[in-house]
This record gives structure tokens, sequence and C-alpha cells, in this order.
């Protein structure tokens, strides 16, 4: 990690002020100075050369190299890694902060373009390496002054050959990626950034009307929900569009490439197999009736209804007290509560505060929503976030900052090892939430607060279990229709509902509109199947805080060595010090049980 220019520039660091306080902007000439800055063309320039050298000195003798000449070559092909994403992450960072800027639009797109068209010389690599007989790869990956170090990550490249394609087939899909994929996720973030929203006569952007959907005031909630589906019903026809296209361009890639489903890539990107994916899906739609549609149930009675709207889902408690939360309160909430579990966890937080590591405002044209991007193992995370004081919005702190802790810890592995499965990527972030709660509820003492709290708690698990399984259910079944012919908008419409009926059940009542709600989620764009993640990260650190709970002696070193680890293990290795296996159907089981132990606490607070 590099720190003397960071430290160096801390007087210099920019902040918006809000009512919550100055929340800090992004920094980021860690990266590069400017747009237009020496180091940046230096780079590309250097980029353009380092692939052309590469791809001279080893096109068609990977599988002749001993076992130091392939170390180099891995190390060469690191480097190579390195300078790309550096650069894609400055573009890139610097469009999310205002995807409507015509100036960042455009630099994101030429880097794009000219990254594409550089690295198109190391498309041989994976494929000829592939190709190397297992008893060469067996080799060369033992030998004590080789690459063993790096063959998790060729293990994992080697998974693909049985759906690996032609060397001419796999240069056209990478030349062709900057006009497919990556377009339509463009005309997507760039849509959606610019949506405005007429609620009550005040004009919003989609994060700050989202917001509204928590507020204590049913009738603002409603009028929320309302323009949310008034706006999305007037754009349906293009998120259909953009969602029919891209599931047809991975459906024809994948039967060229022969994947048994349109989830089999996730699973083998993930490095885990789609049996305990299975398994966890199963689990999670088999506990509906336990744990959403029962705790609904509950919360139709605290708000006195006899149904619950759309916008009632994610309501406050009566009882609760309207709270905005300063900057400075969140942020020392969530550090103490790092502390608590660890000295070490807060100290590898704190720089995000005071290094310009942290995007917090929402401003006009930022992407919505939070996120923790790694960018280089030579550099360090950035978290972006939409902070608007809400409780909810220190959770969504606590949870990214895991992720930027799990980042810097893993970038001791190198560039090629750091990147964890998304499988595990959810773990330190989850983690960071339920040592953040833990922290709150215990020092409540106030019962309807207390209340309040562990229903926050309930839903916020409701929302990343339960919710995001019925998301990677409707993914799993609009693929499945796409694959039968062009969908329409009311196609899509009904499939949401279907799995809104069966996730949410018969508490609610869904008022019209609501059927295009699943135009505006980022994830079924940017990373189709990525959602289960979520829930797998969850029910991975509910099992998890279990652990600590009855064995806290040594607990902090294994998590943190988990977290170091990167990419470097698959998950059963990880999970060992723990006495864990999520290939255990009942391990699933486990972490379902807490959120139904949090439901009995709360229905026990009823008699």
């Amino acid at each position: 990690m590099r720190f003397d220019r960071e430290i160096a520039r801390d007087t210099s660091l920019t902040a918006t002020k809000t009512d919550f306080g100055d929340l800090p902007d992004w920094d980021l000439t860690d990266l590069y100075p400017a747009p237009d800055a020496a180091e940046l063309r230096v780079d590309l320039e250097a980029l353009e050369k380092k692939t052309a050298s590469f791809a001279a000195d080893y096109q068609g003798k990977l599988a002749d190299l001993d076992a130091a000449a392939m170390l180099e070559c891995i190390r060469r092909y690191e480097q190579i890694d390195i300078l790309a994403g550096r650069i894609m992450s400055y573009a890139g960072l610097r469009y999310y902060q205002n995807t409507t800027d015509a100036a960042r639009a455009k630099l994101l797109s030429d880097l794009q373009a000219k990254i594409t068209d550089f690295t198109a010389p190391l498309v041989f690599f994976s494929l000829e390496f592939n190709r190397i007989p297992d008893e060469t790869y067996n080799a060369v990956f033992t030998a004590p002054d080789g690459p063993a170090r790096y063959r998790p990550v060729f293990d994992r490249m080697r998974t693909m050959r049985p759906y690996q394609l032609s060397d001419e087939l796999e240069t056209f899909l990478h030349d062709n990626s900057v006009v497919g994929a990556a377009a339509w996720n463009r005309l997507f973030d760039e849509t959606m950034a610019g949506l405005e929203f007429d609620v009550d006569g005040e004009t919003l952007q989609l994060e700050a009307v989202l917001t509204l959907l928590t507020d204590h005031d049913r009738a603002k909630r409603e009028a929320a929900a309302r323009a949310l589906a008034k706006v999305f019903g007037k754009n349906v026809k293009l998120f259909a569009r953009v969602h029919n296209t891209l599931a047809k361009e991975k459906a024809v890639e994948d039967k060229w490439r022969k994947m048994p489903t349109p989830q089999h890539a996730r699973h083998l990107s993930n490095h885990v197999e789609p049996e305990v994916v299975e398994a966890l899906r199963n689990a999670v739609t088999t506990a509906y009736p336990r744990i959403s549609h029962r705790y609904y149930a509950l919360k139709a009675k605290w708000l006195g209804l006899e149904k619950l709207q759309v916008w009632d889902r994610n309501a406050p408690l009566p009882t609760e007290t309207p709270k905005t939360v300063g900057w400075e309160e969140a942020k020392a909430t969530v550090l103490d509560a790092y502390a608590g579990f660890s000295p070490k966890l807060a100290e590898l937080a704190e720089p995000f505060f005071n290094r310009g590591w942290i995007d917090a405002a929402v401003k006009p044209g930022k992407a919505p929503g939070a996120f923790a991007h790694p960018t280089v193992t030579t550099v360090h995370p950035y978290v972006m976030l939409n902070y608007l004081g809400k409780p909810r919005d220190v959770m969504t702190l606590a949870h990214e900052l895991g992720h930027g802790v799990h980042q810097r810890l893993a970038a001791e592995q190198g560039e090629l090892l750091a990147s964890t499965p998304l499988t595990l990527a959810e773990t330190a972030s989850v983690f960071g939430e339920m040592l953040t709660f833990r922290k709150l509820l215990a020092e409540t003492t106030d019962p309807a607060q207390k209340k309040a709290l562990l229903a926050g708690k309930v839903e916020d698990m409701i929302n990343t279990v339960v919710r995001q399984i019925s998301f990677y259910d409707f993914e799993v079944r609009l693929h499945a229709a796409r694959a039968e012919g062009e969908l329409t908008p009311d196609d899509i419409n009904a499939i949401w509902m279907e799995v809104a009926h069966e996730s949410l059940g018969p508490a609610f009542e869904f008022m019209p509109g609501y059927e295009t709600f699943w135009s505006y989620v980022p994830h079924f764009v940017h990373s189709p199947f990525y959602v289960y993640a979520y829930a797998f990260g969850d029910g991975l650190v509910n099992a998890l805080y279990a652990a600590y709970e009855a064995a806290p002696e040594g607990f902090q070193q294994k998590y943190f060595d988990m977290l170091a680890a990167g990419g470097s293990k698959h998950h059963k290795e990880l999970l060992s010090p723990f006495g864990l296996d999520a290939s255990d159907p009942a391990f699933w089981d486990k972490g379902l049980s807490m959120i139904e132990g949090f439901i009995d606490e709360l229905e026990a607070m009823e008699i």
C-alpha cells in the first residue's frame, strides 16, 4: 500500500456541504492527477507496448515454458493487468461521479475502446494456456521455482476449457465487447441517472425517491412509489429492449460455448458448484413462509393495516422516533463497532474517511446506489455512497467499508490472486453490518427503539436473503422465457409479479405500476445472476457470527486470514478453520435460523 502521497495531500481534500455535515468527495489523484495528465498518457503508451511484446514473446510458446519461465510470464501478465485496471478504474470512477457529463462519458468510452484494442493481442493467453496438457501443467505448477502460488487463478481459468471457442471467435468477442454489452450497460446507466421524478411538485432523482420509501409519513412513501411507477412505466419499453438484447446476446454466446444453463458461467467465475447455489436457493424459497411471510404479517399488524402496500415494505415502525444521522455520528458509530471487534479492523477503515477514498453526497448525475471499487492492488479501494442521513445509510456505510477493508487485506495477494469470488465478496461487508447492528442493539435500552432496531435488522436481512434470491429466480425465469422468443414489457412484468407474490406473501397488495420495478435493478444489466452472492454472503456471515459468539478466542485472526486470502483459496478451504461447510444443505438453515430467531424475539415483544 502506498501512503506517502495521501498523507502529503490531506489538507487539500474536498467535501460537499449538506444538512448531514461535510460529506467527503473522492480524491482520484492516487490514480491520476487529471484526465489529461502526462502520467495517464505514459501508462497508455506503456500498456500498448507491454501487450505487444508479451504476445511476441509468448504466443505459441506457453506449453514449452519451464517453471521459472512460466513464473516470469505470469508476473509480466500481472503487470499488464495492473496498468489496464488502473486506467479503467480512473475513467470509471470519474464517470460514476457524474454520468450525465459528456466529457466524462467520452473519456470512459475512448479509454475502453483503446484498452480493448491494446489488449486484443492477449486473447491468446487463456486460450493457449487451457490447451497445455494436464501433465505439463501439473509439473510446472508444482515445481519449487515456479508459479505454484498462482495455481488457484489458473485452476479457475481451466474450468472454462470445455466452453472455450476458437481463437478467432474469442478474439471477435473481445473486440465486439465495446459495442455489445458495454454499450447497453452505458445506455442503462445514463438513462437511469437522467430520470427525474415529480414527488408532490418537487423534482427528484432516483436515489432521493427511493429514500422516501423509508419515510415516516405514509403519504410521502405512497407519493414516492407512485412517482417511481409513473416514470418506470414511461421508460419500460427502453428497459425491456435492454434486457431482451442482453439476455439474447448472452444466450447466443452460451449456445456457442455449450453452457448448460444461463447461470453456469456465473457459477464458474464464482468458483462455486451449481448444487451449492441450488441448495441455497431451495433453502431460502422453502423458508419464505417462515421468514418473510411471517414478518410482513407482523408488520401489517404494527402499522394497523389489513394489507401492506409496496410503500410499506421498508417503512419505519410507528413507535420509531424519526432520526437523521449526521456524517460524523455515522463515522463514529461504524468505527467504534469495528474497533469493538478488533482495533485492526478500525485502523484499516480509518483512511477511507480522511484520505479522499469515499464519495458520500448525493449529486446531480451521480450514479445511484453504493459500492466499493478495489481499483488495483498497487493503489487502494474507493467507496461510493449516496448518503442522506437515514439510519439505513449508516448500515450501508458499514457494509461498503467492510468491502473496502476486505479489498485492502486481499491486495497483499497481488493483482491476480486478490479478487475474491462473488460468493465470498460479501462476507466482510455483511459482517461489518452485523457488528454495527450488534453494537447499536447492545447500547439501546428503550424497548420501543430496541424493537425498531431489531425490526430494521430483520428487514435488512430479508432484503439481503429473500429479496435477492427472488431476484435470482426472476433472472432464471426471464432468461428461460427469452430463450422462447422476444419478451414484451408485459411478459417481463408478469415474471416480476410472480416472484413478488411468492417471496413477499399474502400480507401484500400490489399497486398498479409495481410490475415495472424490475427495471431499475442494475445487477440484472451489469452482472447477470450476481444477486445470489448477497444471500450467500448473509447466510455465511450468520454462520460465522454464530461461530464467533460460540468461540471468540482466536476468531479475529482466523477472520483476518480469511479476508487476506482473497481469491487464493476455495470457499471450503476458507471456511474449514471455522468448522463450516457451505456444501452442506444444513449450513444454510443455520443462517436462516438466525433471522427466524430475531422474528421470534419480535413476536415475544407483542405478548
